[in-house]
């Protein structure tokens, strides 16, 4: 459709159109003719180019004066820059293409000026009229409404035009053989009919001939031969890219009819200027092609210092500072969720996953490689314990179940992440594409996994798992042999019965029968893991529809080897039992009465047998916290509400009563936050603890949130299917209101920690109960008369004498008792700092409270735990008269803890010359050390100690020296074996009572890591070796190692009380250890010749002296990261970002110029890198974790930091090479890495960031940010690429 020309220079017009005819008629030179018509516009004012010319030159030809002469007349018009030309081709593109058929000439003459000036941009994104001229384009092919571009940038229009050209030529090469049917939309996406009506009366009156077929054919391969040129030039192929990650729907439509063409093409095939080959392989792989000529910075800024390697150089030694360490954050992850004192909320396999994800990408390596170093470093978990210490904590089950479990299911996350990307794509693939995208992270995990065998020493299994190694290895070889054992149990299968073919009757196999569960195949499925899903859905079905007996053997299978070294199904034994823990409740349910009442010697089988260490631990290695805690407060809230006048006989003849199944639930509940924590952490500390702190209503929030979620992704959508379908897990939220009596007891136990007890209420329900406890407790004590036992709180006297302890008296509510129990402890204490009891008294009347009513064990914990915090109580002489003493060995466990401690070069404090003697503990800690000493260990109290043994390690920890190494010379007399142990936990208060023991042994983590410390053999090899040594444990049997540092600070961190000092110290200490590090690997002499190397790069990187180098300041940064991380997780990392990175570059640190230059810039590269890994740890690489969604703001503030710097807006007092190498690394770190980062930071910033950038001479940067910035900037990065190729 013609535009018609403004009426006010309609006369300026119509002298075009008598010049146009004028040359016609003449047959004038093109040339003359268009600079005789530049003067005559020039003398009417119209400024060059012009858009309305355009618009009436096109109208002009099509199609009454479609002449060769008129096009020539066109082409001159550009030329002389009558026109634009990206103008004049998008109306003739609207014109043209819908009637190439009738005007096959039209068409090859539209194909001759793209050719021409299609690839010619810099000119027109730098001439006059620029805006403008996109505008129009836009207007007339309406690019923004088809492509869903919003911005409208000259840029963004630009791209979208030459992507629409580049897809109007396929579909009309497509239509021109008639392919357009095998396409997805069998239609073409741009007007294919005619555009105007009028016929050329000439080529329409005659007959087709074989002149017009011949130009058709030629025209359709010339066509071909732009699309290829499109896709091959430095600057369109880059522009396409581009379009290609910002649309890629579009692109997937593109891409689809391009490979239709490139394989079924006839043109194509017999043209003899086309490579048929070539221009499949080009379709096959576009995307690819296209990345590979859009790559700007090929490793990066950072990257390119470091020589890339191909191929993993990792040993069974582990031990140096070679690429392969800088997966060490694995092992240190790895031993940190072993730490047995904390069960944690979030789930290890999602932490796991997101930390591997975040190396692989910082690593910038391939999955192979990466699946391969997850696999060595659990395997070097598992090793560092081949000769464990024994102690209350988790061992060899646990650490299997991180090595056969976490990291199988971490594993498959990230496996399912990348193939859940295409579930929506896989219908509209081809298979082979499919199948190509499918197998490539599961082709990594292949082959990593047969590398594996390359590895012998590490596969060794410790003497503790040899059998169930032997059981492990024999069903591998049955497996690959075709041989099968019933459902898949090799308990009893030796390894030459299974090379030879014969199997043993498993009894689980007799389950999937229909056999019945007599005792013998009840202990035999106890002991012996089941190895399929289907086995443990027949379990699941018999603990819900079953006869009573048969529910109960059914929960002690499930609670059995299943449970502990099922490893495959693991995770469902897990969700089972949690779903067995809550069951639904008949329909014909009516009043208060519990359903859960009627239930109680079933719950209580299962609560007993997820209680142990290696369970709970393993529970929450699964992340099942949550789900756990929202099983039991039903539970608690049930029995403890009710009164105990009904027992139950359990099939060992154990009697139990509904205190009993509380007592079990809540102490469960309780070791699933650090409910003894608050007071240490709010009145000792400087600051409260970083990040959130699990309490019972945080686990809630954190399973109700999970539930709500889960299935709404397409990763959890591929997850779910692994899951078992009999089961049903209810997703409807919990609130602690909901469980009035726990909510009631949460909040007196938050009163109890934060002040005094208040006055007791004479007369009251709650005083009848204490003096009924108290005549109970110290009933031999007050026989010879009446006994005062008065609580602190200034309460009334509580006389013992004439109070009737029958049974019937104290058969009360469990929640009564708890309510009761702190007011009962206060008067206790308070009667034996009076001197009323005997220590010897208060111990037995505390164990008998405890007997009674086990549950009143946590009360003590915290009761006991915030009256030492408080420091009212006077402390008592351990002198063993009263108290127990720590004489017989204080002295040998001073030494033993000095000898942990020897290689950090801490201080430990010494003892007095009268220490011994001396020995005091406050009143609280010594009574809860009494009461733990007269426990005997035994299966029956473990569930129960389990509780009390972290708290007072922490309680004894929190007091002044040296209340620790007392308290652990008197368990150590209790219980030999556990001396190392107990030993060991005492070294660590050295650190919670000194900062500055602290940074030192932070700077041994950095010296033995990096190899720094030639005087120690182990730490002169550096890497993962050196950094964690043998794990937790003893070197010589009988004898006490030196700890590695990394293991010590692992055990530590959780007791600093202020860890925000943390930041500033391992930054100082990263800074510290590049500048020994370019000392040892780059002298003087070099380092200086390396600087005024003009090889290409800015410092002569390349050098083999500068990569090694690198190589340690990357394991040195990824040291302090992950160090950052695991000591404050997300809020720690984001003050890191935030407040520690700026500060440090404001401040003015009097760096000298050393070593030619060369360490500042060391510095500033690992000040990236040490950032980069901190955030893509606590953030994740991609929105998939929680964490993901605080990530923008943080970034945006940091970004906002640097761009403000560069702008000159913020004076900088650190070196100007390090700001320059921290601001290139980061941001390409950034680019390359975490492009979804990108993505989420304002357009604003990332403009002016680049910008910045290319003030530096860093276009290639620049333009991969902005590349990076999606659809808002887009158009920018369209224009500078645009730019950035012309200058090459």
């Amino acid at each position: 459709m013609a535009v018609a020309p403004p009426e006010s220079q309609q006369g300026l017009w119509d002298s075009v159109t008598w010049l146009i005819r004028s040359a016609q008629e003449k047959n004038v030179d093109p040339l003359h003719w268009a600079l005789e018509l530049r003067l005559t516009l020039s003398s009417a004012g119209i400024s060059l180019p012009s858009t309305d010319l355009a618009h009436f030159l096109v109208s002009h030809i099509f199609w009454e004066n479609h002449t060769p002469l008129s096009w020539k007349l066109l082409e001159k018009s550009i030329t002389v820059n009558l026109v634009h030309p990206l103008l004049v081709l998008a109306l003739l593109s609207l014109r043209v293409i819908p009637n190439r058929k009738r005007h096959p000439a039209a068409y090859r003459l539209y194909l001759e000026l793209l050719k021409r000036h299609a690839f010619s941009l810099i000119p027109q994104i730098r001439g006059p009229g620029y805006h403008k001229t996109m505008n129009s384009i836009d207007d007339i092919l309406h690019l923004s409404e088809t492509f869903g571009v919003l911005d409208q940038e000259p840029g963004s229009i630009l791209l979208t035009f030459v992507f629409s050209i580049v897809w109007q030529l396929v579909d009309a090469s497509l239509d021109e053989e008639g392919l357009l049917e095998l396409t997805s939309s069998k239609r073409s996406k741009w007007p294919s009919g005619p555009h105007d009506m009028e016929i050329d009366g000439l080529e329409n009156s005659v007959k087709r001939n074989e002149n017009l077929d011949v130009l058709e054919k030629a025209n359709t391969e010339m066509a071909i031969d732009l699309i290829q040129d499109f896709l091959q030039n430095k600057i369109t192929s880059k522009i396409l890219h581009l379009a290609s990650q910002n649309m890629p729907t579009h692109w997937e439509d593109f891409s689809q009819r391009f490979r239709v063409l490139a394989t079924k093409s006839l043109a194509a095939r017999s043209s003899k200027h086309i490579n048929p080959e070539a221009l499949r392989q080009l379709a096959s792989h576009t995307r690819k092609f296209l990345e590979r000529e859009s790559k700007t910075i090929p490793r990066g800024e950072f990257h390119a210092t470091v020589s890339s390697g191909s191929k993993l150089a990792l040993t069974s030694q582990y031990h140096g500072t070679s690429e392969s360490a800088l997966w060490l954050p694995i092992d240190l992850f790895f031993e940190d969720i072993m730490d047995g004192t904390q069960a944690a909320a979030a789930s290890a396999v999602e932490n796991l996953t997101g930390l591997v994800k975040a190396l692989q990408a910082a690593i910038s390596t391939t999955w192979h490689d990466a699946f391969l170093a997850l696999w060595l470093a659990a395997l070097r978990l598992v090793q560092r314990e081949r000769d464990p210490i024994e102690g209350p904590v988790p061992r060899t089950d646990t650490f299997l179940c991180v090595l056969l479990s976490v990291t199988p299911l971490a594993v498959a996350n990230i496996i399912e992440e990348e193939e859940s990307q295409w579930i929506d794509q896989s219908a509209s693939s081809p298979s082979n594409q499919w199948k190509e995208k499918k197998g490539k992270c599961r082709q990594g995990l292949v082959n990593s996994l047969q590398q594996l065998g390359d590895y012998e020493s590490l596969l060794t299994p410790p003497l503790s798992v040899q059998s169930v190694a032997n059981q492990a290895a024999a069903k591998a070889v049955m497996f690959i042999s075709g041989i099968t054992n019933g459902s898949g149990s090799y308990e009893n299968t030796s390894m030459n019965e299974s090379a030879s073919g014969c199997c043993n009757i498993s009894c689980w196999s007799l389950v999937m029968k229909g056999s019945p569960l007599t005792p013998s195949l009840t202990n035999s499925l106890i002991t012996t893991p089941a190895s399929s899903l289907a086995e443990i859905e027949k379990m699941y079905e018999v603990a819900t529809t079953g006869s009573e007996d048969e529910k109960i053997a059914a929960a002690s299978i499930l609670c059995g080897a299943s449970l502990f070294r099922g490893w495959s199904i693991q995770e469902h034994v897990i969700i089972f039992i949690v779903t067995l823990l809550s069951p639904p409740a008949p329909a014909d349910l009516s009043g208060s009465y519990s359903h859960l009442i009627s239930s109680a010697p079933f719950l209580n089988v299962l609560l007993v047998g997820i209680s142990p260490v290696d369970c709970v631990q393993i529970f929450s290695l699964h992340g099942v916290v949550p789900l756990l805690a929202g099983a039991l407060m039903p539970i608690c809230e049930a029995f403890g509400s009710g009164i105990p006048n009904v027992t139950w006989t359990l099939p060992t003849g154990e009697v139990i009563s509904s205190h009993a199944v509380f007592s079990t639930a809540f102490t469960l509940l309780l070791r699933l936050w650090r409910f003894d924590h608050p007071p240490l952490d709010y009145v000792l500390g400087d600051v409260p603890p970083v990040g959130p702190q699990p309490s019972p209503e945080y686990l809630l929030l954190v399973r109700n949130c999970r539930l709500e979620c889960f299935g709404k992704s397409p990763k959890d959508r591929m997850a779910r299917r692994r899951f078992s379908k009999v089961i049903d897990i209810s997703v409807e939220p919990i609130f602690m209101d909901s469980f009035p009596r726990l909510k009631q007891w949460y909040r007196q136990h938050q009163e109890c920690m934060a002040s005094i007890l208040s006055e007791l209420k004479t007369g009251s329900p709650v005083h009848h109960i204490v003096d009924s406890l108290l005549s109970m407790m110290f009933k031999k004590a007050s026989k010879g008369g009446s006994q005062s036992l008065t609580p602190s709180s200034g309460s009334s006297s509580l006389s013992t004498s004439g109070v009737d302890d029958s049974s019937d008296q104290l058969k009360l509510p469990a929640w009564d008792i708890l309510e009761a129990a702190p007011f009962v402890l206060d008067a206790a204490l308070t009667a034996c700092a009076h001197g009323s009891l005997s220590p010897r008294e208060l111990a037995t009347g505390l164990k008998i409270l405890a007997d009674f009513l086990p549950a009143t064990l946590g009360t003590m914990v915290s009761y006991f735990s915030s009256e030492v915090t408080r420091g009212l109580w006077k402390p008592v002489s351990m002198n063993g008269t009263d108290w127990p003493s720590p004489a017989a060995n204080l002295a040998s466990v001073e030494q033993q803890i000095e000898k942990i401690l020897a290689a950090t070069g801490v201080d430990v404090p010494r003892l007095p010359a009268d220490g011994i003697s001396a020995a005091t503990l406050p009143l609280p800690l010594a009574a809860l050390v009494s009461l733990t000493i007269t426990y005997k260990l035994e299966k029956a109290t473990e569930r129960f100690l389990v509780l009390v043994g972290p708290a007072l390690d922490s309680l004894a920890a929190a007091c002044p020296w040296p209340c620790m190494p007392i308290v652990t010379s008197l368990w150590t007399q209790k219980v030999k074996r556990w001396s190392d142990f107990l030993i060991f936990s005492a070294s660590r208060t050295v650190f919670h009572h000194n900062s500055d023991a602290v940074i030192q042994l932070l700077r041994s983590c950095f010296t033995c890591t990096l190899g720094l410390t030639p005087t120690s053999q182990l730490c002169s090899y550096g890497g993962v070796g050196a950094l964690l040594g043998h794990g937790f444990g003893s070197l010589y049997p009988g004898g006490i190692s030196t700890a590695a540092p990394g293991i010590l600070y692992i055990k530590v961190h959780r007791s600093i009380r202020d860890v925000m000092f943390l930041t500033e110290e391992i930054l100082s200490l990263l800074m510290f250890s590049v500048k020994s590090i370019a000392a040892r690997e780059l002298p003087t002499e070099q380092a200086e010749r390396l600087r005024k190397t003009k090889d290409g790069s800015r410092y002569g990187i390349g050098q083999v002296s500068l990569s090694l180098a690198m190589t340690r300041v990357k394991l040195a940064a990824s040291l302090g990261a992950s160090l950052v991380w695991i000591s404050g997780g997300l809020n720690l990392v984001q003050a890191l970002i935030k407040e520690t990175l700026p500060s440090w570059f404001i401040s003015v640190h009097g760096e000298e110029d050393e070593l030619g230059g060369m360490v500042p810039m060391l510095r500033g590269y690992a000040l990236a890198y040490f950032a980069i890994l901190s955030s893509a740890f606590a953030w994740g690489v991609d929105s998939s974790s929680p964490a993901s969604k605080r990530r923008p703001r943080v970034l945006w503030l940091h970004l906002e930091f640097l761009v403000s710097a560069l702008e000159g807006k913020i004076s900088l007092g650190c070196d100007w090479a390090t700001w320059q190498a921290y601001v290139t690394g980061f941001v390409s770190l950034m680019v390359q890495c975490t492009p979804a980062w990108v993505l989420e930071v304002d357009v604003g910033v990332i403009k002016r960031l680049s910008k910045s950038l290319r003030q530096w001479n860093e276009e290639d940067l620049a333009l991969a940010l902005l590349c990076a910035g999606g659809l808002g900037t887009m158009g920018a990065a369209t224009e500078l690429i645009v730019e950035t190729c012309h200058q090459l």
